[in-house]
């Protein structure tokens, strides 16, 4: 009953009561998107500090030192939450990975070994991408040692992919950039742990200060990983830890697999050479008192536009052409923008000295001296810019890009080339006599079949004989279609069709020997061409041992 002087409620009224007070009850709790808020916005720290805070180093590096990877081999299980963590939190890509984990095995025959290793940047005290880059897009802060990448400065020449020997910096062609591993440096910095060091369940990862001297110690004696790159070459800082006992080497037992051919470069290298060992015949030819050089007067205007063609092929092989200005920056460490200037420059000065053959003759004709001067500083640049070539390739330390193999060869495309154009453009000029085609058709088969014996050395080895082995081994195996097509390519632009544009000349079928004049450079710039993609595919690149799909 209700109390005296009050109307009695209806019972809905207390149902709306219970209702409202339920309603009320449940806004005092937090769901649990508000409480992971509230516990993430109250924290004064980083959450996981306790666990990981051991796995960093108690205070920052002093003078002389940096930070380094500790990676512990008996702890690591290869289970790839590292990777997983790496590619999360700093958002890569879908195929794009900064962290790979490979595979070592070995030991006694009573006790045999299964070692798995987690690599990444080893942010190296003389980083090899550092002194590559044309574009500068690399920095090595001066407190920590990290080795950053400038992903705006990047051009996406991936020069620093051929010179780095552990595979740190990835391509990744959505963005037309290469990125890699900066030792996650911003979470250090707010007093994180890098993501694979947070993540890994065993604590295998740890970030360690590491004396330079220490470092370099370290690569000279060779406690680096069994069968990965020799680490004098850049003073990797990462420090494994040993597991196991008796030597270990990498599973995949360094087989070899074709590399990728850089068909843009491909196109550049042998187009350049074309042009200049173009003007150096030419100057060789005038020197010897031909008064229209080696080819006539359409040889080198044929040269130069090939040689154009070459320089606007590589701009196909950037991932950010727009940014192409900027290769020269890296001038007084990289050999990429030292070959940019020297082509560069070569160009320049061919197109000017052939503007001036067609437009002012007679200004090159006195004093005397003028035009054969002239054109040798023309064929010096165009050396100039072949030998960078050569040092681009020297410079990453690939035995198979050694400047003894590459300097003969890139020096051989030129002459084979610079003949092969000589014979073209003699079979198509009438006013042309059969004798100064036989001499370019005869000095052609001389250096077709100089280069192509000294290509065969190529095919000998083992892949058990190091990296030239490893070469041969795929020379003779996976690529042996290509090696047949080359040589095949050859002797067609070397010997035969020269030969068979000589015969028309002297049986006086002028059509006959131009077709075959210029079907003869075509085979012999296809074989030139097969023949740089196979300088590409047959070098194995240097990796971290025994890699696994990542």
């Amino acid at each position: 009953m209700a109390p005296r002087g009050q109307a009695a409620r209806p019972p809905a009224f207390g149902r709306a009561d219970r209702l409202l007070a339920s309603l009320l009850s449940e806004q005092r709790d937090l769901t649990a998107v508000e409480r992971f808020e509230q516990f993430h916005r109250e924290a004064t720290g980083p959450l996981r500090e306790p666990y990981y805070s051991a796995l960093l180093p108690a205070s920052p590096p002093g003078p002389g030192e940096q930070l380094a990877f500790e990676v512990d081999l008996e702890r690591c299980s290869g289970c790839k939450a590292c990777v997983a963590a790496c590619h999360a939190l700093n958002g890569l890509d879908e195929r794009e990975t900064w962290r790979d984990v490979g595979l070592l095995v070995g030991g006694p025959a009573a006790l045999p070994v299964i070692q798995h290793v987690t690599t990444a940047c080893h942010h190296c005290v003389e980083p090899a991408c550092m002194s590559a880059c044309p574009v500068d897009a690399y920095e090595k802060e001066p407190i920590t040692g990290i080795v950053r990448h400038l992903d705006d400065q990047c051009i996406g020449c991936q020069y620093c992919t051929l010179a780095c020997p552990y595979d740190a910096p990835k391509y990744e062609p959505s963005r037309g950039i290469v990125r890699k591993c900066d030792m996650c440096a911003d979470r250090l910095r707010a007093g994180e742990a890098p993501a694979c060091v947070q993540s890994c369940p065993h604590e295998a990862i740890r970030i360690r200060v590491i004396g330079r001297d220490e470092a370099r110690v370290r690569a000279e004696t060779g406690d680096f990983l069994p069968d990965a790159f020799d680490p004098t070459y850049t003073t990797p800082t990462t420090v494994f830890l040993p597991a196991g006992e008796g030597a270990l080497r990498a599973a995949d037992g360094g087989t070899p697999h074709p590399e990728h051919g850089h068909p843009p470069l491909t196109a550049m290298l042998v187009l350049t050479q074309l042009a200049a060992g173009g003007f150096a015949l030419d100057l060789l030819a005038r020197l010897a008192g031909s008064a229209d050089g080696v080819g006539g007067a359409a040889y080198l205007p044929t040269c130069l536009g090939l040689g154009f063609l070459g320089l606007g092929a590589s701009l196909a092989h950037l991932g950010r052409p727009q940014y192409a200005y900027r290769a020269i920056l890296g001038i007084r460490h990289s050999w990429l923008s030292r070959e940019v200037v020297a082509l560069g420059t070569f160009a320049k000065a061919a197109g000017a000295y052939v503007a001036a053959e067609a437009l002012v003759p007679d200004r090159l004709a006195s004093p005397g001296w003028l035009r054969p001067a002239s054109l040798a500083a023309v064929a010096a640049l165009g050396a100039a810019g072949v030998g960078c070539s050569v040092m681009v390739y020297h410079a990453v330390r690939r035995r198979h890009w050694h400047a003894s193999i590459a300097g003969w060869k890139f020096a051989g495309t030129a002459a084979v080339l610079g003949l092969a154009t000589a014979v073209a453009c003699l079979a198509c000029s009438s006013a042309s006599p059969p004798g100064k085609l036989a001499i370019a058709a005869g000095a052609l088969a001389a250096a077709v079949a100089a280069k192509l014996a000294f290509e065969s050395r190529d095919l000998r080895g083992d892949r058990g004989d190091g990296p030239l082995g490893q070469a041969a081994w795929l020379l003779r195996g996976p690529l042996r279609r290509l090696v047949a097509a080359r040589l095949a390519l050859g002797v067609a632009g070397g010997l035969v069709l020269p030969t068979a544009a000589l015969a028309a000349a002297w049986g006086g079928v002028p059509i006959v020997a131009a077709a075959a004049g210029l079907l003869a450079l075509a085979a012999a710039t296809a074989g030139e061409l097969v023949e740089r993609h196979l300088f590409f595919v047959a070098s194995p690149k240097p990796r971290m041992p025994g890699g696994l799909p990542s």
